[in-house]
């Protein structure tokens, strides 16, 4: 069975194209590397910094791949219930703290992520955000578990994609815990998750140019 390949942000970019398609699959995820990396330079960079996807759960190298895979590759990231989402809509932080707030939970801290006018001396003015929206979503349901298991906190997190400019929310965060302490750890903790293991790219547009963060000089 074919096996279906996806890309994102800027290995999008260096392939020319959102999907592709193989007639059969390489025997690992890192055979498949190889083989698209062959005879495209500019997509043989990108593949090197960046991480593989099988049926929406990251993959190494040596892990095998069966016919009729949905692949992913995901480049360096920027990055459910009860709130784990990316929208293509204006945020309100509301949404977060009404998802999490309780009678028992005397701890709420948030957190919003807001596109700066400027960044290395350079004036932005925009940022273009783009999901690998079934996976991200998994994901960020996924660092919600891990901050309840891990801080006994309820966690709820709502990303946007799409074209943004200086001042509007890309990220709102809520954590709430019985005590802050529990709440403060588990929000810190959300946002270096968040942009680790979510696939969510920004290319930040300047006036003489842009650059998917990430995959800079």
């Amino acid at each position: 069975m074919p096996v279906a390949v996806l890309y994102f942000a800027g290995a999008r970019d260096a392939a020319g194209t959102g999907r592709e398609t193989l007639a059969a699959a390489p025997g690992t995820v890192g055979e498949l590397r190889r083989a698209l990396a062959e005879g495209r330079p500019a997509l043989a960079r990108v593949l090197a910094r960046s991480r593989i996807a099988v049926d929406q759960e990251f993959a190494e190298d040596d892990a095998p791949l069966r016919d009729g895979a949905e692949v992913a590759i995901v480049p360096p990231v920027a990055g459910g219930a009860p709130l784990f989402r990316v929208v293509d809509r204006p945020l309100a932080l509301s949404e977060v703290i009404d998802a999490v707030s309780a009678p028992g939970r005397g701890g709420l801290v948030t957190f919003t992520g807001t596109v700066r006018d400027e960044t290395r001396g350079r004036k932005v003015l925009r940022l273009e955000y783009e999901a690998y929206v079934p996976m991200a979503e998994r994901k960020l349901a996924e660092i919600g578990a891990a901050m309840a298991r891990d801080h006994g906190a309820e966690v709820a997190i709502v990303h946007r994609v799409g074209v943004l400019a200086p001042g509007d929310a890309a990220v709102v965060i809520a954590c709430a815990a019985p005590h802050r302490t529990p709440a403060f750890r588990a929000c810190e903790g959300c946002i270096e998750a968040l942009k680790k293991d979510v696939p969510l790219w920004k290319r930040e547009v300047y006036a003489d140019g842009s650059e998917w963060v990430g995959l800079g000089p």
